[in-house]
């Protein structure tokens, strides 16, 4: 089985920092996570919530932090000031666009609804061809349960095909994540015009 590298790591994760201190903590393990294994992350770019404590761990441990965020987010009160890289855009679209292309693999840790809408934006291109690059849920508390739920039930209801259930992969610890998705395959998906809609 051959193992992917992964340089650069998009990590989709809360601005605030939740109610259990396991989220914070598993922000801080996956920070340490990436920077020993040499993998740079990117992020959101700000300095609040589970993004601030991820960064601040990269960082913490000697690993690079690389942020992307929109011209009305990068104030001095939200961005982070220690990064090693910042990209400025336009606005939130070209700012997921902008993650994507630096990126070989994305995270979503415990958030809120821009997690969410993150996470799905690269399993829809994903889903439809877009990119090739794997996707993981950091299952913290087992947070991501209800989603991983409500998709086998679109699937059990006819709304996702079901070998699309490969695109996203759960596990509750950061390197055993990582491990998974470097050894994730190439998936053989149906184009979604081929796709059976009986």
């Amino acid at each position: 089985m051959i193992k992917r590298v992964f340089r650069r790591i998009c990590v989709f994760s809360g601005s605030r920092d939740g109610y259990n201190p396991a989220y914070l903590q598993a922000a801080h393990d996956l920070g340490a996570t990436l920077a020993t294994q040499n993998v740079e992350l990117v992020y959101g770019g700000g300095s609040m919530g589970l993004m601030g404590a991820i960064a601040d761990s990269t960082l913490s441990y000697g690993g690079r932090a690389i942020g992307v965020l929109p011209e009305f987010l990068a104030t001095e009160k939200l961005a982070h000031k220690g990064l090693n890289k910042v990209f400025v855009t336009q606005d939130m679209h070209t700012r997921k666009a902008k993650m994507a292309e630096l990126s070989d693999a994305f995270i979503a840790m415990p958030g809120g609804l821009g997690t969410f809408e993150e996470l799905f934006e690269m399993v829809t291109w994903a889903q439809l061809g877009v990119h090739a690059k794997p996707i993981g849920l950091l299952n913290t508390n087992r947070f991501y349960e209800p989603l991983l739920n409500l998709i086998e039930h679109a699937i059990q209801a006819g709304f996702i095909h079901e070998t699309h259930r490969q695109l996203m992969i759960a596990d509750q610890d950061p390197s055993g994540l990582i491990e998974q998705l470097q050894k994730q395959p190439e998936l053989d998906l149906p184009k979604i015009t081929d796709l059976d809609q009986t």
